[in-house]
């Protein structure tokens, strides 16, 4: 948690000073800004899964990071030569990213025995129209990362704004964070399992917006893609918003009749 907080506060209070404050120089600002997004939305998730009570609150956050933090790590290896290896961040970039797809997957794969599969007393259930969005989301953001991580030089030449072989990939992972995500919780009918990683990613995709506004210059408009990803971003942050509205509202009603039902036979 303290890292990822550290990395949101380098790369989105100071996207331009990559070159002094992080692990490898990165050009231009919005590629900074949506690591730096992602990062807080990360730090995030963690403080509340290390208060979380019960593993099913949580454990919907666990493999995006696997699968995120796996793309960092094959990023590095294939571009070991763009980093900048004196830099104090360096180390810990490498110390980060060489452990922490293991050690998440395994945090996963012990935990998962103690989620019988129920609910909360209470439990509201995920619509399947929502699940089904959530999972032709969380499939075109999955597409989208292995473009950007498989064929990044064809990805270049149509994204929004400039990136270099590197960013191409690590920002693929970004995107798979993403996709991960949505698709676990398209699998869900718990609404108490998805609550937690979407607020998560709803923090993540309000600062990604509002970093794409301070960095408009970055970005091209006669491209597609541009709109295609701005698009793509204010959709799914208007799904998550919609829905957690909506099913806030049923869990408080059930809530209130659970206790209105106590209070009777008691």
């Amino acid at each position: 948690m303290p890292i990822l907080t550290a990395a949101f506060v380098v790369l989105y209070l100071w996207p331009d000073n990559t070159a002094q404050l992080w692990a490898w120089t990165i050009r231009p600002r919005m590629t900074p800004l949506l690591m730096g997004a992602g990062y807080i939305g990360g730090a995030y998730f963690f403080v509340r899964a290390a208060r979380a009570q019960r593993w099913h609150h949580v454990a919907v956050g666990f493999l995006p990071v696997v699968t995120f933090s796996s793309f960092m790590t094959l990023a590095t290896v294939l571009h070991w030569d763009r980093f900048n290896h004196a830099h104090p961040a360096f180390f810990l970039w490498v110390a980060l990213y060489a452990t922490t797809p293991f050690v998440v997957f395994l945090v996963w794969l012990r935990n998962r025995q103690t989620d019988p599969g129920t609910g909360d007393p209470g439990e509201v259930t995920i619509p399947n129209v929502a699940r089904w969005v959530f999972g032709i989301l969380g499939a075109a953001n999955l597409s989208m990362a292995v473009l950007l991580f498989v064929l990044p030089d064809a990805m270049i030449s149509i994204w929004p704004w400039q990136l270099t072989p590197l960013t191409a990939r690590v920002g693929g992972g970004w995107f798979a964070l993403g996709g991960v995500t949505s698709l676990g919780v398209a699998r869900e009918w718990r609404w108490s399992t998805a609550r937690i990683v979407l607020q998560s990613q709803a923090l993540s995709l309000i600062l990604i917006l509002i970093g794409a506004a301070r960095a408009w210059d970055d970005f091209d408009p006669s491209k597609p893609m541009t709109w295609i990803v701005i698009g793509g971003m204010f959709l799914l942050l208007a799904v998550i918003v919609c829905l957690y509205l909506g099913m806030e509202a049923r869990r408080r009603s059930h809530d209130a009749a659970l206790t209105s039902k106590v209070i009777r036979t008691g």
